[in-house]
């Protein structure tokens, strides 16, 4: 097999690993062994290795003294941090994207935040949880700013992992009424306004995901 082949399998096992945590499926603590996961998957160990090295990297996973590789877990403390970040970095993407974008973001907007309208009717929180990460991944991407974009992702990925690890979860009807704010500030072309309505939204999750959290929701 050469190296080509190695970092295909090696992509491929990182991104089901990555989506078995985000699912829960690989619960927080839960040990990596690169042997049961190469018998498990049905591929080498060298691949395996990699990926979870990778998770390490990405912080979807710590290293346990005479453990190993284990799945991380976000505590409280951690999340507040998280979430300090969010909150300046999203209402600044939403600054930049008032500043850099024009109509085709508002028309995508419009469309993600009725997705997000169907789902939370639906209660199909999947779908919930997908259109919330559309709306967010179209102001950070339109915000033209590649660091800002970067920083986002990373920050999103954490994110994940803390929805996973704590169990808890903000308010869905909330950040639909919170996203609508948002793009009335981005339609109506007022930089400002979009950045404090962007920030205003992630600071409610904040609050209320520590809220519930130290409350051992």
């Amino acid at each position: 097999m050469n190296a080509t082949s190695t970092d295909r399998i090696a992509d491929a096992v990182y991104e089901r690993l990555r989506e078995e945590i985000f699912t829960g499926e690989l619960a927080p603590g839960a040990r990596l062994s690169v042997p049961a996961l190469a018998v498990r998957l049905e591929v080498s160990r060298s691949p395996v290795r990699d990926a979870v090295l990778r998770l390490v990297q990405d912080r979807l996973a710590s290293e346990e003294p005479r453990r190993g590789a284990v799945v991380a877990r976000v505590g409280a403390r951690e999340l507040a941090a998280i979430y300090d970040v969010r909150e300046v970095l999203e209402g600044l993407a939403a600054r930049l994207a008032v500043e850099n974008s024009g109509r085709r973001l508002v028309v995508a907007l419009h469309d993600a935040l009725a997705e997000h309208e169907r789902a939370v009717r639906a209660g199909d929180v999947a779908a919930i949880t997908a259109a919330d990460m559309r709306f967010h991944a179209l102001v950070r991407q339109a915000s033209g700013n590649t660091e800002v974009v970067r920083l986002l992702d990373d920050v999103q990925t954490q994110v994940r992992l803390a929805m996973r690890t704590t169990q808890v979860t903000a308010g869905p009807r909330q950040s639909v009424d919170d996203h609508r704010a948002i793009l009335t500030a981005i339609e109506s072309g007022d930089p400002a306004a979009a950045e404090l309505a962007a920030r205003a939204h992630i600071h409610r999750l904040r609050s209320a995901l520590l809220d519930q959290a130290e409350d051992g929701v």
